[in-house]
């Protein structure tokens, strides 16, 4: 059975038909006319970083196969058709709980395979200052363990793909170098590490950096320190929240300066709260939250601490090319086929011979708006 659909590249604009069959594209034909009133035709988006959606995070010990289903499928409004559910630190109950609801439903529902690319860990080995660790919950932050992180692994059925932590502890070094071995993406991120730190977790197979600019202290030494260590070593490619609210234009724009588009990804990393209207909630990982109109979500009577994030990938695609000065192709491949390749996925791409995991919007004053999803060749939201 083939589909096709009309629209204009995102890399060179053009007008184009797509042919998909049994979920492949299987061509892609320039249209001798162009079309410039057209929806743009991109690869779906791949969020690496998404901790749960519409009031249901992955943090729950009351967790569903269903509410796992029932996320996946909110991703389709956002465009996004791969993606990683993030549990983050919490009690070993609470993540092996998670771990084991998440495996089963990627091992028994079809809308959760289709999405789901596996899963990333964040946390709990992670920095227990103040800053560093962000919203993670003081009590469960704790230094590295091969045998947790194990039973772990065990409960999520080999699935998790990124682990985020800190390389400051004791042995970290060890620790990483076993992961990175078992076929894990290990990325820094939520850490107070010092230079040789950083130096000998890179060396030990850490190849990414966890929304990198967040997760920090308030106040740091000029030189050294965290920040400039993973800006500077290129072994390391960086996620950025882009959202206009976790990283000002000017950081955005000299961060991207330093890693270029080969050395960045987009993130989300959006809670449970994601998809909510204003006002304020009770978060199953944080407590308290407060969804502002503007989209932040902050710590209720402290506006000016963030809890998280809520504004989907498509954003952070505007964003940065507002803040960096990028082309469409650029900020759309670093939110789709720069991050399908850091995890190894056959997704996200608008290519012949490819699933047709596809996004379709249109871009007005800085705004993207998402008119279709198709995910394995099925349009699966269409405005």
């Amino acid at each position: 059975m083939s589909t096709t659909i009309i629209g204009n590249r995102y890399d060179t604009g053009e007008s184009v038909e797509v042919t998909i069959t049994d979920g492949i594209i299987s061509a892609i034909q320039t249209i001798t006319e162009s079309e410039p009133t057209l929806s743009v035709i991109a690869p779906g988006f791949v969020d690496l970083q998404i901790n749960g959606y519409g009031g249901q995070e992955f943090n729950d010990l009351e967790l569903s196969v269903e509410d796992v289903r029932r996320v996946s499928v909110q991703m389709d409004v956002d465009g996004v058709t791969t993606y990683l559910p993030t549990l983050t630190s919490q009690s070993y109950e609470m993540m092996h709980h998670a771990f084991s609801v998440m495996h089963h439903a990627l091992s028994t529902d079809a809308d959760v395979q289709r999405r789901v690319a596996g899963f990333h860990m964040e946390g709990p080995y992670m920095s227990g200052e103040d800053g560093p660790r962000g919203a993670h919950p003081v009590q469960h932050m704790r230094p590295p363990d091969w045998d947790e992180f194990c039973r772990l692994q065990e409960a999520a059925g080999g699935n998790i793909k990124i682990l985020t932590m800190s390389p400051e502890y004791d042995g970290s070094a060890e620790f990483i170098n076993k992961v990175a071995n078992s076929g894990v993406l290990v990325s820094i991120g939520h850490t107070s590490a010092n230079s040789d730190q950083i130096k000998a977790a890179v060396d030990a197979g850490a190849r990414m950096s966890t929304h990198l600019g967040n997760g920090a202290h308030r106040q740091i030494r000029r030189h050294p320190n965290y920040l400039w260590d993973q800006l500077a070593d290129d072994r390391l490619v960086a996620s950025l929240i882009v959202d206009g609210h976790h990283l000002p234009a000017e950081v955005v724009k000299v961060f991207m300066r330093c890693k270029g588009v080969d050395g960045a990804v987009l993130v989300s990393d959006i809670t449970g709260m994601a998809g909510m209207p204003p006002g304020l909630y009770e978060n199953n990982s944080i407590g308290g939250v407060e969804v502002l109109e503007d989209g932040r979500l902050v710590v209720p009577g402290q506006r000016q601490l963030l809890a998280g994030a809520s504004l989907p990938i498509g954003v952070g695609i505007t964003k940065i090319m507002e803040y960096a000065g990028l082309a469409l192709k650029d900020a759309v491949e670093l939110a789709s086929t720069r991050p399908a390749a850091l995890i190894e996925c056959e997704c996200g791409a608008l290519q012949v011979g490819v699933p047709a995991d596809l996004c379709m919007f249109t871009l007005d004053n800085g705004t993207l708006e998402v008119q279709t999803t198709i995910n394995r060749g099925e349009i699966v939201f269409q405005r």
